[in-house]
């Protein structure tokens, strides 16, 4: 590799360096966007994440506004500009406090304990590990800290022009106040407790405990930013686990917040329904219920009449989920189907300031271009031709669209899009993200399945790669399984291997998303069936690709595509390595100890589950196999990945010097592995695994592991 050559994704410490947009805020009035942006910590060994201010016209460049050690999220803009935040800062960082001012009285008692502790030094200094509400006011200066929970504070919104902050904050059960929350907590870390003592399922979820607290939803009138504070009331004293994972939206008069509120059913499953609550008085109302779907993102209308959110079917073994947008009116009345004739599977739904118009997402053949319906007729427009799309923020002016756009070959950047255009190509303005170099170029590759579905891939090809100089091939399966390779992963990313002189596929097989309800259908129930073969069909026309060298191919996949690797490996020799990250490997085994089984088992009865489990293949294995796991991964429990393994060296008759296989276990990280030294070391791992197998090198171990 020579100076000319290198891109960012030669070298993995200028890869894990690169700066990386994440989420996207737009002030009141439409003159400012805020990003949140993440980047290497001095000392390299986490994430930060910062605030920056971005011109939406495009003129002038990113501005940094926030510089804290551990970083600032949750960004929420008052009505006057100022910005609220959420930070867990050292206490040397607070600024001397002002003196408090009262907010009019309400039906719903203030927790005025905690808005004492929330701006003194007493107490509350206890709270500067949890991450607690800043404001930076409108008109510039230094930020102050202005709330603070003994749990710390999340899910931060502010009613647009009544200026009513909402936020949820972990809370002991039964806890009265933040001092008794407070208190209980302290009484908990004397002991040395960390027990929980669970009275429904789930107990966890993804790579965190559930519990000791639970999540709470509080209110607080507009305040003085300068000298004021919040003094938040409780709308949800006895939620249980029913806020968990949930989302929110609060009107724009701020009297109304809908959220979602999870029900336990029976056999430890759970439905989400909507709920209204009244700010002032704490009640709270059942908006959207309905025992065969699920009601998830809710937006109220500028008008405050109406509620939109993604409404899904409810999974079972003979229907996979199904995605609509649902338009619930806000004080009674019947609900309707807004893209009944859509298939595809809308997300992330947005009000136009008039409210006419919502705009929202949906994957669409390895894109997740940005649609609009108008409410009233339910006529239907594509916005963009390509890429991905997120977190959209209409303008008020009624004529812009604010975005994330990425894609499999450009990392997110923040664009302008034109309401009235269709199918246009998004103007990118001025953030603060990297724009790196790639090494390679993406296209597209096509087959037909077995049963005659259409069939789809991008291929990345590696600089260099022609008929002359083929390069070898690794299929990536991507994780899900109800998802499509069409966005950008810093996490999973392709462009790692095309800079080592990989093509890479990335297929999307039966159960993707962006190719219609039957497409998701043909796969239900079925992992080993249509998923496995679809695989198989389209790395064989990838093979057909003069820049692809046939004889060095290998697999990998994380998650749902462990599992599709793991089922790979047991039924085809056709590769020569094989790596599987988080993988599922006894579905009898993984579906009862996941964190969510009630899921899972809506789809794969325990006859379902022996049919499609790889472990009943074990001794077809051939292929050398690098397994890799993380402690913490509750979604696949580290069982799947220590039963692998030990499947692997049972079956292995040689010499154990000559072992094939190799293990990468991270104990203390879970299902992704996000910090950026781990990320190498997973990296370098795979490297040189591929470059043993494929490639004929010889095992050279990486450093550091």
């Amino acid at each position: 590799m020579t100076a000319e050559t290198a891109t960012p994704f030669h070298d993995l410490d200028t890869y894990v360096a690169l700066r990386r947009l994440a989420g996207l805020w737009l002030a009141p009035d439409g003159s400012r966007l805020v990003a949140a942006a993440q980047q290497l910590s001095p000392d390299r060994k986490k994430y930060v994440t910062s605030l920056w201010q971005v011109d939406p016209s495009g003129a002038r460049p990113a501005r940094r506004l926030t510089r804290g050690t551990t970083g600032e999220s949750g960004a929420a803009f008052l009505p006057d500009g100022s910005l609220l935040f959420v930070a867990k800062r050292p206490h040397e960082e607070w600024p001397e406090p002002p003196e408090s001012s009262r907010s009019e009285e309400s039906e719903v008692p203030a927790d005025t304990d905690s808005a004492e502790a929330s701006a003194g030094d007493g107490d509350g200094a206890n709270d500067a590990d949890k991450p607690a509400l800043w404001v930076l006011p409108a008109g510039g200066g230094e930020a102050r800290r202005v709330l603070a929970r003994p749990g710390g504070i999340g899910g931060v919104m502010v009613a647009r022009e009544a200026g009513t902050l909402v936020f949820t904050a972990p809370t002991l059960p039964g806890t009265k106040s933040a001092d008794d929350d407070r208190e209980r907590r302290k009484a908990r870390a004397d002991a040395s407790v960390s027990a929980i003592l669970h009275e429904s399922y789930p107990v966890r979820y993804w790579d965190h405990d559930l519990g000791p607290d639970e999540l709470r939803l509080f209110a607080a009138d507009a305040f003085d930013v300068d000298e004021g504070r919040p003094r938040p009331r409780d709308l949800s004293p006895e939620p249980g686990r029913a806020l968990d994972e949930g989302s929110a939206d609060v009107s724009a008069d701020g009297r109304t917040v809908v959220s979602t509120w999870k029900v336990a059913t029976r056999q430890g499953d759970h439905r989400v329904d909507l709920a209204a609550f009244d700010t002032a008085t704490g009640e709270r109302r059942v908006l959207a219920t309905d025992p065969d779907h699920d009601h998830e993102g809710p937006r109220i209308s500028p008008d405050g009449r109406w509620v939109v959110c993604s409404r899904e079917r409810r999974s079972t073994t003979e229907a996979a989920p199904d995605v609509t947008l649902w338009l619930v009116p806000l004080n009674g009345g019947e609900a309707r189907d807004l893209t009944p004739e859509l298939d595809l599977w809308p997300r992330e739904p947005r009000w136009s300031p008039d409210g006419h118009t919502i705009y929202f997402t949906a994957d669409e053949r390895g894109h997740c271009p940005v649609f609009a319906v108008d409410v009233a007729t339910g006529c239907m427009r594509r916005l963009t031709a390509s890429g991905a799309y997120a977190a959209l923020e209409p303008a008020p002016d009624g004529r812009s669209l604010y975005a994330l756009r990425n894609a499999v070959d450009a990392p997110p950047s923040i664009v302008r899009l034109a309401v009235g255009a269709v199918d246009q190509e998004a103007e990118r303005l001025r953030g603060p993200e990297a724009t790196p170099e790639l090494p390679g170029r993406l296209t597209e590759v096509t087959a037909t399945a077995q049963d005659g579905s259409d069939l789809r891939a991008w291929l990345v090809l590696p600089d260099g790669a022609s008929a002359q100089q083929p390069a070898p091939l690794l299929l990536w399966i991507h994780g899900g399984p109800l998802s499509s390779w069409n966005t950008w992963s810093w996490r999973w990313n392709p462009w790692l291997m095309a800079a080592r002189g990989y093509a890479v596929l990335l297929p999307d097989p039966a159960l993707s998303t962006g190719y219609g309800q039957e497409f998701v259908d043909r796969g239900w129930g079925r992992w080993g069936a249509e998923p496995f073969t679809d695989l198989m069909a389209v790395t064989d026309a990838a093979l057909e690709v003069p820049e692809i060298d046939a004889d060095r191919t290998a697999a990998m996949g994380g998650s749902f595509g462990g599992y599709m690797a793991n089922w790979v490996a047991g039924h085809t020799d056709r590769f020569k390595a094989i790596v599987t990250h988080a993988s599922l490997w006894a579905l009898d085994q993984f579906g009862p100890t996941t964190d969510v089984a009630s899921y899972w088992f809506r789809e794969l009865t325990p006859e379902r589950a022996l049919a499609n489990s790889p472990h009943l293949s074990a001794e077809q294995i051939t292929t050398p196999m690098l397994v890799i796991h993380g402690d913490r991964d509750y979604r696949v429990p580290i069982g799947e990945g220590l039963r692998l393994w030990w499947e692997l060296n049972r079956l292995h008759d040689g010499d154990p010097a000559e072992l094939p296989h190799r293990f990468l276990y991270f104990p203390d990280e879970n299902h992704w592995v996000l910090s950026p030294h781990h990320a190498k070391v997973w990296y370098s791992t795979v490297f040189a695994f591929l470059s043993w197998h494929v490639e004929g090198a010889g095992w050279e171990r990486p450093e550091l592991v």
